[in-house]
């Protein structure tokens, strides 16, 4: 049973706790980690036995077996498929940022250039599931960014394969290289490389807590795109929301993981009631039923304010990953909303829309961090140089202004490097 709480009553602190996952898994992680730094596809044999119990064979995947993967998919599926890539291209291929050069002033360009990352690795979780759609998602980006070559890494089933549905959407996607490990064991392989992965970059993508944590391990040592949390949906919805809608849409999170988030936010007790009812009726005829039910009687939770207003102040406070406006004229309320990872406005636009079509990006920060980060984009796979030139006279007349706001931190050397070009201080 979910549980309702009365923001009236309750100090807000209490009611918006998150409940942390205490499972220590930062030593095991170190060990794979290293393992696979130094002994590479062997320890990614070793531990495909050990954790997915099978024998990895070749590590890397046929160009052919994806082509097969791709014409043998069901056309209605492969239809839909390349339909949603599409769209996330369009949505994409606008955040394209171009590099820029300001010559304004005599003698003097400034400038900004912009260049694709060389090589970025994509995990896709896998083994019990096939995410087809965290494939396009984290792929496409990085295609429109120009990265030189992208690879993907995701674990294989007990039978040693990747699921086809994932390989038929590297395919579409445009991937250029696939490989068959996951964990722990994939991320080190991406970060250091191996005999048969080629070191990366950057590391995009979701997975399980070794995943993020190994992803926080290599930091550093390759760029990461976040560490991302449970899954997490938060809805706002007024008196005229459908509680069968409402409660369809809190259980699209909760199935993921007993870790889950799916809390409701409104401002009538009447919906509250319905949509707690609704849950517990709607439980029943889902495949993911005692995962769900976990997650709800874990960390469901149902707040009433006392109007909408409050609601989304409260929604700013926990900064969700996916946040639904399920009111009246959402378009009011946009620009009070300040942190959340992608915003659903409207009754009939449920969190499922960004998960799989619409063509916004899916993964997005979790936890809290909508605070202060944002949803995988074109932007997470280039990076900016910046250029500076100065002609003999511009820099003449710059000199003195440099030399004393150098000295002014006392570092006299840098002073002097721009005084000598300037014939104003002895070599």
């Amino acid at each position: 049973m979910i549980k309702i709480y009365d923001s009236g009553v309750l100090p807000l602190e209490q009611i918006l706790a998150r409940e942390e996952d205490r499972t220590d898994v930062a030593a095991a992680t170190a060990e794979i980690v290293a393992a696979v730094r130094r002994d590479g596809d062997e320890a990614l044999r070793y531990y495909a036995k050990k954790f997915d119990r099978t024998d990895l064979g070749e590590i890397e995947v046929p160009q052919e077996t994806l082509e097969r993967a791709a014409a043998s998919l069901d056309p209605a599926l492969r239809a839909i498929l390349e339909e949603a890539a599409e769209n996330i291209r369009d949505f994409h291929r606008r955040q394209v940022r171009n590099s820029f050069v300001i010559s304004e002033r005599d003698g003097v360009v400034l400038g900004q250039k912009v260049t694709p990352i060389d090589r970025v690795g994509l995990y896709v979780p896998g083994g019990t599931a096939a995410y087809p759609s965290t494939v396009l998602m984290d792929s496409i980006p990085a295609k429109i960014a120009g990265c030189g070559q992208v690879v993907m890494i995701s674990p294989p089933s007990k039978d040693g394969e990747i699921a086809p549905v994932i390989l038929a959407a590297a395919k579409i996607a445009g991937i250029d290289r696939v490989f068959r490990s996951g964990g722990a064991q994939a991320i080190a392989a991406l970060a250091y490389g191996t005999e048969t992965v080629p070191q990366v970059d950057k590391i995009v993508g979701p997975g399980n807590a070794f995943v993020a944590e190994a992803k926080r391990q290599v930091f550093g040592q390759v760029a990461i795109d976040m560490i991302a949390g449970p899954s997490e949906i938060l809805v706002v919805a007024d008196g005229n929301s459908d509680p069968d809608h409402v409660a369809a849409d809190l259980l699209s999170q909760a199935e993921h993981d007993v870790n889950a988030s799916a809390v409701l936010i409104t401002d009538s007790a009447p919906l509250a009631q319905a949509v707690s009812a609704a849950l517990e009726r709607q439980l029943q005829a889902l495949p993911r039923r005692e995962i769900a039910g976990a997650s709800i009687e874990r960390n469901g939770k149902i707040i009433l304010t006392r109007d909408i207003p409050q609601a989304i102040d409260i929604a700013n406070a926990l900064a969700p990953e996916h946040l639904e406006l399920c009111v009246d004229s959402p378009f009011d309320y946009l620009d009070r909303v300040r942190h959340a990872g992608s915003i659903f406005l409207g009754r009939f636009c449920p969190e499922a829309l960004g998960d799989y079509f619409a063509g916004p990006n899916h993964t997005l920060p979790t936890s809290g961090t909508a605070r202060f980060s944002n949803p995988l984009s074109v932007d997470d796979f280039v990076k900016k140089s910046q250029f500076t030139y100065y002609a003999p006279a511009a820099l003449e007349r710059a000199a003195d202004k440099i030399a004393r706001f150098a000295r002014e931190e006392g570092l006299e050397a840098h002073a002097r490097s721009v005084l000598i070009r300037c014939k104003k201080e002895e070599s």
